[in-house]
């Protein structure tokens, strides 16, 4: 039987992003599944749910979790940006045989509001109330924090597929100080599977320097790899190849070696 994977998209995005990846891995023969987190199946023309911007990191989880109990077995989880938390918090409660997290957003108890990333959400950061609306970066924005690396025709392309994501779940990644419920929190001793941890050296909306201290948080079960040469975006921008390949190589390893974290 073919092993499942649980594709899990980020923040504005939608199971699309994952076309690349979804191809490569069902030519190596898994079953790929890519849900749509809530509110995001939507044409990104309209104007978004009201509901969206009081949505949760809880919210999704739940909504996942239900999905991948409904599978009857635990799958390999890649998760993208907001995805790879999402998916942290997914292995947490024991739902992964193993765990992809690329330029994955950070779990509460890390300063993830580095210079770049302010920059990355300014125009969302900057509007009263942000926390419980919804929102969507400019293409500026977008360039600069995520699509830098794409030819400019791709760049506009991705932009213009992007929907509306929630307020509240951007607060409770960037200020879970602040949330009463601790939304983005996981607790790192109840995940057991092996973890790859993969960041791109020239990201700025989840910086590599984030990066490594979530891996530090799994040292005993994780692998990490830091590439030069890739950016937010390596799902699609130029030599994703290599880095869906990477990831293939490590799930077909019958042994995962740790790397240690600087």
């Amino acid at each position: 039987m073919a092993q499942t994977i649980v594709m899990i998209h980020g923040m504005w995005c939608g199971p699309w992003c994952w076309g690349n990846y979804k191809e490569l891995f069902e030519r190596r023969g898994y079953r790929c599944i890519t849900p749509a987190l809530r509110f995001h199946d939507v044409d990104p023309v309209r104007q978004p749910d009201p509901a969206l911007g009081a949505t949760s990191l809880l919210d999704y989880a739940a909504d996942l979790e239900d999905q991948i109990r409904r599978l009857g077995e635990a799958p390999i989880i890649v998760g993208h940006s907001m995805g790879g938390l999402l998916a942290q918090i997914l292995g947490s409660r024991g739902l992964a045989r193993a765990l992809v997290l690329l330029n994955s957003a950070s779990p509460a108890g890390i300063n993830a509001l580095t210079p770049s990333v302010i920059r990355s959400f300014w125009s969302t950061l900057t509007r009263w109330g942000f926390w419980r609306r919804p929102h969507r970066p400019t293409l500026a924005e977008a360039t600069y924090s995520m699509l830098h690396l794409l030819p400019e025709d791709e760049r506009r392309a991705t932009h213009a597929r992007f929907v509306f994501e929630s307020g509240r779940a951007a607060a409770e990644i960037g200020f879970w100080l602040f949330d009463r419920r601790r939304a983005a929190s996981v607790d790192a001793t109840r995940i057991a599977c092996p973890m790859l941890i993969v960041a791109g050296r020239e990201d700025r909306i989840t910086p590599a320097s984030v990066a490594r201290k979530v891996a530090r948080r799994y040292v005993p079960i994780a692998t990490y790899r830091e590439l030069p040469g890739h950016a937010h975006w390596v799902i699609a921008e130029p030599g994703w190849e290599d880095v869906a390949g990477l990831v293939a190589d490590w799930l077909e390893e019958s042994s995962h070696s740790k790397t240690e974290v600087d």
